[in-house]
């Protein structure tokens, strides 16, 4: 079996995670405010139209998969893209859809 082209053994965990955090509408919405830049928390509410602890969940959701970034300015906090956790998110897609050439270790239907 070749194990160069296999995936580490976290790694479908950390993709699913990845992807699980991607799966709301609203977190798609909220990215695709931010990619013109870093936005007040107060600036996203405004343009989502929903409530603050709806918000708060969705952004921690976003945090925790580290798809975002947050500062906090006084009583405001500010997020931002993380680029690097988008660009790992797209080579887990990439993954999947390459070819591999390998063996799996037991064959049950020869």
């Amino acid at each position: 079996m070749s194990t160069a082209t296999l995936l580490p053994d976290a790694a479908p965990e950390l993709t699913a995670a990845r992807f699980q955090a991607l799966s709301d509408p609203t977190r798609i919405r909220i990215l695709h405010l931010l990619r013109d830049g870093e936005h007040c928390v107060c600036d996203l509410q405004a343009a989502l139209d929903i409530a603050q602890p709806l918000l708060s969940f969705h952004l921690k959701a976003l945090r925790d998969a580290e798809f975002v970034s947050w500062r906090k300015q006084g009583r405001w906090a500010y997020y931002a893209l993380r680029a690097e956790t988008l660009r790992a998110a797209h080579d887990d897609v990439a993954r999947l859809r390459a070819p591999i050439t390998r063996t799996l270790p037991v064959s049950c239907c020869e």
